[in-house]
């Protein structure tokens, strides 16, 4: 009888395991804009950032509720494709392209700041990473045959390029994706990593460049963003995102620093532009075609929500995770 009443009871457990994993979804939320959004940064459950076209800056202070939308006089016409804040007050943003801007506010978004101007042909600025409060690294598309980096060391005040001979040479036909502000991650406190795309896809460690297992061999396709949960577990995703649907090799898992790399037995649900580690083995991810969530290290994906959003991100200082995309689009995860 014991034996009998321990089945049913494992077996009861785990079906409301599965049915925790399937009654998570995404709650639509109310921007108050209809710019196309790539930039997100959440700082804790409370205080959100957002960032996108037309000049427009958008933060909120009460979890999503309502929303204090910005146009940053002097930009309007500027897609300002990723951010990162620090608090309700302090926030960095990247402009793209030819001029490239940083801008710097310490008052909520009030007035703003131009820490960096670069007007050199070509330059296209496409993610930006901070491994603290103090130090953070910008990624571009290549110059000259070699990626275009920028790093800060005092919150986003000052910026210093990177020598061009020391940043990495790049393929012919390969890029970075300006989809999500999340192909640069912080691998650790002094070293990022960082992916590339397009007719060559491949995960760039300190001092080495290893071919991804990504699609690739189009200026569509490769590796969109990169997730790390540590020094030696990352998960990339990618895929092509002319093809939405599509879950031919659109993400991989390394565990071992990138020494060697393994595919989903169920993969994401379609080209995915972002990837977020949560916890545990928990990851999430998003693109064109809706949200997944991974429980078992990026093995099996769970398809829980159908709506295209752009970029996923964790609260650095709690457990909210929010989502944002085309049209405004704004979400939050949910049980």
């Amino acid at each position: 009888m014991f034996i009998k009443i321990k089945i049913i009871l494992s077996t009861a457990f785990l079906l409301l395991g599965i049915n925790a994993i399937k009654a998570q979804t995404v709650q639509l939320l109310n921007s108050g804009t209809k710019i196309s959004i790539r930039g997100l940064s959440v700082v804790n459950n409370d205080v959100v950032w957002i960032s996108g076209s037309e000049g427009t800056v958008g933060k909120s202070t009460d979890g999503g509720l309502t929303w204090q939308l910005i146009k940053v006089k002097g930009f309007e016409q500027t897609d300002f494709r990723d951010i990162e804040a620090f608090d309700d007050k302090a926030a960095v943003i990247i402009g793209i392209a030819e001029p490239a801007y940083i801008l710097r506010t310490t008052d909520g978004g009030d007035t703003w700041q131009t820490v960096y101007e670069n007007k050199a042909k070509g330059m296209f600025l496409d993610a930006m990473e901070f491994s603290d409060d103090k130090k953070g690294a910008v990624i571009g598309d290549p110059i000259d045959n070699r990626f275009f980096m920028t790093q800060t060391f005092d919150g986003g005040k000052t910026w210093q390029d990177i020598p061009s001979q020391n940043c990495p040479v790049v393929d012919s036909g390969e890029a970075c994706f300006a989809s999500s502000g999340t192909n640069i991650r912080a691998l650790n406190k002094k070293e990022y990593v960082f992916i590339s795309g397009g007719i060559k896809s491949s995960l760039f460690m300190p001092n080495k460049k290893i071919e991804l297992p990504i699609l690739q061999g189009k200026n569509s396709t490769g590796a969109n963003s990169v997730a790390v949960k540590n020094n030696k577990t990352m998960i990339v995703v990618g895929g092509d995102f002319t093809t939405k649907d599509s879950t031919t090799q659109n993400c991989c898992i390394t565990t071992d620093g990138g020494k060697t790399f393994s595919i989903p037995v169920t993969a994401p649900h379609g080209y995915r532009s972002c990837v977020e580690w949560l916890e545990k083995s928990n990851w999430i991810s998003c693109g064109l075609n809706g949200v997944d969530i991974s429980n078992d290290e990026g093995k099996n994906w769970n398809w829980i929500n159908k709506t295209s959003f752009n970029v996923c991100r964790k609260a650095k200082k709690g457990n909210a995770v929010f989502f944002a995309g085309g049209g405004g689009r704004v979400g939050k995860l949910v049980n």
